[in-house]
C-alpha cells in the first residue's frame, strides 16, 4: 500500500488508504480551496483535476501534497488521547467565555454520519464513573471506558480556515472514512 499521497490519487482513494487522517486530510484540502470535498462527483477526480480544474497552479498543487503528506508523517501516541497546543488553548478561551473554567472535555463517538460514527465533543465538569481520564496539554479528558479502544490515539486539534474552523481529530483506529472526513468507521 502506497503510503504518501501523489497527484494521480483519487480524493476518493486519499479517504480510502488514510482514513486515520481523514478530518485533517480534508480541512486541508479544503483551506487550499478545494471546497468539493465531499461532493459526490469529487471523489472520482485526481488530486492533480481537482487543483488544476479549479484554476490552481502546478505549484498549489505540488504545496498541497507536502501539507497532505506532512499529515501522514505525523507520530501517534496510541497509549493516550491528546490535545495539540493550539485545541487546549481554543477549549480554555472556550471555557472562560461560557464560565467554566477548570472543567474537562468530555469526548466520545456515537453512531452517526456516512460512515458510522461520529465525534461528541462537550463540557465535562468531572469525571464520571466508567471514565478513564487523559490529561493534555492542561485538560482532562473524560472519555466512557466502553469508548476508549475506539479513541485511544486520538489527536484532538483545532484549525482555522477561510472555509471554516473547528476542532478536528485524527483516529488512528478508523478503517474507513467519509468523503468529507466527518465521520469515520472502525
Amino acid at each position: 500500500m502506497q503510503d504518501q499521497i501523489t497527484k494521480d490519487m483519487t480524493i476518493d482513494e486519499i479517504f480510502t488508504r488514510f482514513p486515520q487522517r481523514g478530518q485533517r486530510l480534508a480541512q486541508e484540502m479544503q483551506n487550499a480551496g478545494l471546497n468539493c470535498v465531499g461532493c459526490g462527483a469529487s471523489v472520482w477526480e485526481t488530486l492533480e483535476a481537482g487543483m488544476l480544474g479549479h484554476g490552481f497552479k502546478e505549484e498549489d498543487l505540488e504545496k498541497l501534497m507536502k501539507k497532505l503528506n506532512a499529515i501522514l508523517a505525523e507520530e501517534i501516541d496510541t497509549s493516550t488521547i491528546v490535545m495539540t497546543p493550539k485545541a487546549a488553548e481554543k477549549f480554555k478561551e472556550i471555557l472562560a467565555e461560557e464560565g467554566k473554567e477548570g472543567w474537562g472535555l468530555r469526548f466520545a463517538d456515537r453512531a452517526g454520519g456516512c460512515s458510522g460514527f461520529e465525534y461528541v465533543l462537550d463540557y465535562s465538569e468531572k469525571a464520571e464513573e466508567g471514565d478513564e481520564v487523559f490529561h493534555s496539554n492542561g485538560i482532562d479528558i473524560h472519555v466512557n471506558k466502553s469508548a476508549v479502544c475506539r479513541l485511544k490515539g486520538c489527536v484532538i486539534d483545532f484549525v482555522e480556515g477561510l472555509n471554516g474552523s473547528g476542532f478536528k481529530i485524527s483516529n488512528p483506529n478508523a478503517k474507513g472514512a467519509c468523503g468529507c472526513g466527518k465521520s469515520q468507521s472502525y
